[in-house]
């Protein structure tokens, strides 16, 4: 019976997707047991470390159907680690006793590292492709709109003109150094383990280091340069970049919520009839997937810090430090893959009301472009003169409730040097969008 969000048959596809639940399932974790074991023995034969008879019949029997998955819950649950208990299936499997050259000369927590490091490549290989195809959809978005003017924001309220493209093109820019990290971090978090009980790999008198290199080889892993059993930086990593991750898409989904406001009305999530409607107000249109990405990388985040905690390591092998990643690890992609799903279809089907955004922009009778006013003007009276003089008038602007223009035109220090029309150009928030045909488009 499923019992938390990511697993529900209700909201599961909502805070995550199959695909990544099917990365970190049971199965496929079980799955990429086998595949070791069974790597690690075709290595070891071939090396002469084990009969190749027994190589053959290990590979044989390494096979997903062939584990009685009720019964390794019980062997789980009574051991501790589940490892042992499917290479005690697999060595029951085998004929003639060669199942007990299976898991020759290494220990749990190799095959359980090296099974993760499997599982986050393919899990990594899922965010990339979203990273990208979000990505492609914010460049849409910074190239329809980078001549669309809107305010630009600072502590909430109303400051310089900028336009929508703009907006959108620094989220892309994000996106961008995402991508970046995650190719940086590859080589380091797609490293094996296999270095016995201790990390010295006492236990194979010879070929230790042939069948680490030789298994690594096998599965597509990087070699380890010593054992990291209780080195647990790179795993961190990979919970730190997911939680950058997470803080991008959550400042998207932060600007979508507040440009969704009834007094705002800039932008809207995508339509479908009856989402985001109350039970209650027939009239309203709540950002639905904005909320569920805030909530999802906000666990993703604290994660990231669980995932720090857990360097914290005691010895050569820890005591419980360790399993802190087995929960919050698969939590983590999870949750990411469903906010990652909802920032593609926000962002795929924004709707954007432009003339809402220039409404916006009018709405304080010109005082948004006091400071293009306040250069403009600069060159004739000086820029703190300047400053001072179009504070003044803006304070009377807005007692008086008349347009920043008139009172421009009127004044007897500001006319002698400009003229209306000049103002009137200086006044115009499109004529003060500073460089967006460029910033607009890191694309290139």
């Amino acid at each position: 019976m499923p019992s938390t969000i990511i697993d529900s048959a209700i909201f599961g596809d909502i805070f995550s997707t199959p695909a990544m639940r099917r990365v970190w399932s049971d199965e496929n974790r079980t799955a990429k047991y086998l595949q070791i074991e069974s790597a690690l023995a075709k290595v070891q034969g071939e090396l002469g470390l084990i009969p190749a008879e027994a190589a053959a019949e290990i590979i044989r029997v390494c096979a997903i159907e062939n584990i009685d998955m009720v019964k390794l819950k019980a062997q789980t649950e009574r051991i501790g680690y589940p490892v042992l208990g499917v290479v005690s299936q697999i060595n029951a499997l085998c004929r003639d006793k060669l199942g007990e050259y299976c898991h020759w000369g290494a220990t749990t927590q190799d095959i359980t590292d090296t099974a993760t490091v499997l599982q986050v490549r393919e899990a990594l290989d899922i965010v990339e492709a979203d990273l990208i195809a979000l990505g492609q959809g914010l460049a849409k978005l910074a190239r329809e709109h980078r001549d669309t003017p809107m305010i630009g924001r600072s502590n909430l309220q109303q400051a310089v003109p900028v336009t929508f493209g703009y907006k959108m093109a620094g989220l892309l820019a994000a996106v961008q150094r995402h991508l970046e990290r995650l190719a940086q971090l590859r080589p380091r978090a797609l490293t094996g383990e296999f270095a016995g009980a201790a990390g010295t790999l006492a236990s194979l008198e010879r070929g230790a280091m042939q069948t680490q290199e030789g298994l690594m080889r096998e599965l597509g892993l990087a070699q380890p340069v010593i054992a990291w059993h209780t080195v647990r930086d790179s795993i961190a990593e990979v919970g730190t970049f997911l939680g950058l991750v997470g803080g991008t898409l959550g400042k998207l989904s932060m600007d979508v919520k507040l440009m969704m406001q009834t007094e705002v009305g800039e932008v809207y999530e995508p339509f479908a009839h009856g989402r985001g409607s109350s039970s209650t107000m027939p009239q309203k249109r709540n950002p639905i997937a904005s909320c569920y990405i805030h909530a999802a990388i906000s666990v993703v985040r604290q994660h990231a810090a669980a995932m720090l905690d857990a360097m914290v390591a005691d010895h050569e092998r820890s005591t419980g430090p360790w399993e802190i990643e087995w929960i919050v690890l698969p939590e983590s992609f999870c949750l990411m893959a469903g906010a990652l799903a909802q920032a593609r279809a926000v962002v795929d089907g924004l709707e954007v009301d432009t003339q809402r955004m220039r409404a916006n922009l009018d709405m304080t009778n010109g005082l948004v472009v006091s400071e293009a006013v306040m250069m403009g003007l600069a060159p004739y009276i000086g820029r703190e003169y300047a400053h001072d003089l179009v504070y003044d008038i803006c304070r009377e602007a807005l007692r008086a409730n008349r347009p920043l223009l008139d009172l421009l035109a009127e004044h007897p220090q500001i006319n002698p040097h400009v003229t209306r029309e000049a103002l009137a150009r200086m006044c115009d928030p499109a004529n003060y969008l500073g460089q967006p045909a460029t910033a607009s488009d890191p694309c290139g």
